[in-house]
């Protein structure tokens, strides 16, 4: 059922973003994560004109001779300039805007406002996107309170509940059966569903960036600290993570694995592997633990009790998905391995393992969407399908593996969280 009381208007800022398909696809989406903001919440002092910044800017309008102009307050553009009465006004850009609204009744000015957070309610809403947006997104929650002065609150998938009161212990979650409706929500998505999530598209901007672009930031967020608990395992001892959320973003070189951690082995280290599966198979392409590694893979560990790990171990060896950036997160160095997406994408990483000279980037090609093939560049059947990681060798992991060693003991490795 609709939380609101007259029909809805979309107005978008771009023109290719209006059409019919655009529109159904942000409120099934905003729909799917269970981030229905309700009826339109803010009084104006004008018996049934109301306004709020829930997901855009909304304008209810009440019956009445009403003219609503909506702006771009920063910039002076005007997107929305038209005579309204007994609807809801809707922008489909979700991001910040310092938006500028102007009514008139009977050809007279009557309201105007202009966003202004300072001091107010806001809700941040983590997508239930993978492990590493959400990941990515959590160090925004802070900045973005301290940047604006205002009183931010967040959703999260309940997986998610522990990690953020770790990281973030001093914000409180939202109870959205509960509180009272925020001045304004605003989504941390990775905006692969509709153009009016984010200024641009994800592919072009570092996943670490993606919070600043969204909630209008001038700077990446600062790492945040995490509380560790007594470590568990004495010996040196390395994480490794063979799989992610697609066989895509695995390292199918054969034999690779067992490579590598043979020579984690010969120094020393205890080889843990910590993925939820011990194996994953799609097309024929297998990514799996290696049968030197120890088995710690499990569904039935929370994502706090893998970043305590993490936390302890010397470094992980893992790939562009969730658990390397959980070590990213709590100060663990990552060796990721892989080519699917461009090196810069996740967070900076002088530890990224790739081959430049094999296909490789596709993620980022906005003429491509990864999600639709398993690999959209190259021809089913031929030798070229996920080249970007079979031709990632086990001597190119070995290679960085002691990079990172010498850089450990130069003291050029050093993380101020710890």
């Amino acid at each position: 059922m609709s939380p609101f009381s007259y029909p809805v208007e979309y107005f978008s800022c771009k023109e290719f973003v209006t059409d019919d398909k655009n529109v159904e696809g942000m409120v099934n989406h905003f729909a799917k994560i269970g981030a229905a903001v309700g009826a339109v919440a803010g009084e104006t002092g004008i018996d049934g004109l109301k306004i709020d910044f829930n997901n855009g800017v909304r304008v209810e309008v009440p019956e009445g001779n009403f003219h609503v102009i909506i702006g771009d307050h920063d910039s002076g553009k005007i997107y929305y300039d038209r005579d309204a009465s007994e609807k809801i006004i809707v922008s489909l850009e979700k991001y910040y805007i310092r938006w500028e609204i102007i009514v008139l009744r009977d050809g007279e000015p009557v309201f105007s406002h202009v966003l202004d957070l300072r001091g107010q309610n806001v809700r941040l809403v983590l997508d239930v996107g993978g492990i590493g947006d959400q990941m990515s997104m959590i160090p925004y929650i802070k900045e973005f309170a301290g940047v604006h002065d205002c009183h931010v609150t967040y959703w999260t998938p309940g997986k998610f509940a522990d990690i953020c009161e770790r990281l973030i212990p001093d914000v409180r979650p939202a109870d959205l059966a509960h509180d009272d409706p925020p001045y304004a929500t605003y989504e941390l998505t990775a905006a692969f569903d509709f153009p009016g999530a984010a200024p641009h598209g994800s592919e072009m901007v570092p996943l670490e960036s993606w919070g600043q672009v969204i909630l209008g930031l001038n700077r990446v967020a600062p790492p945040l600290r995490w509380t560790t608990k007594e470590r568990a395992i004495k010996e040196p001892y390395v994480c490794i993570s063979c799989q992610g959320s697609s066989v895509v973003k695995g390292w199918v070189r054969e034999d690779g694995w067992r490579e590598v951690t043979d020579y984690l082995l010969s120094l020393g280290y205890r080889v843990i592997c910590i993925d939820k599966e011990k194996e994953q198979t799609v097309d024929g392409f297998t990514t799996a633990m290696p049968g030197n590694a120890e088995d710690f893979t499990g569904g039935d560990v929370s994502l706090a009790e893998r970043a305590d790990m993490l936390y302890h171990a010397d470094f992980m060896i893992g790939l562009s998905s969730g658990l390397s950036w959980i070590a990213h997160e709590v100060g663990c160095p990552v060796i990721m391995i892989g080519g699917f997406s461009l090196f810069w994408h996740e967070f900076y990483n002088p530890y990224r393992v790739f081959n430049p000279m094999a296909c490789h980037g596709c993620l980022n090609d906005s003429m491509k969407d990864f999600r639709e093939l398993l690999c959209p560049r190259q021809r089913r059947g031929t030798d070229g399908v996920l080249e970007c990681s079979r031709r990632i060798s086990p001597k190119m992991v070995i290679r960085m593996i002691d990079q990172l060693l010498d850089d450990k003991k130069s003291g050029r490795l050093k993380d101020e969280r710890k």
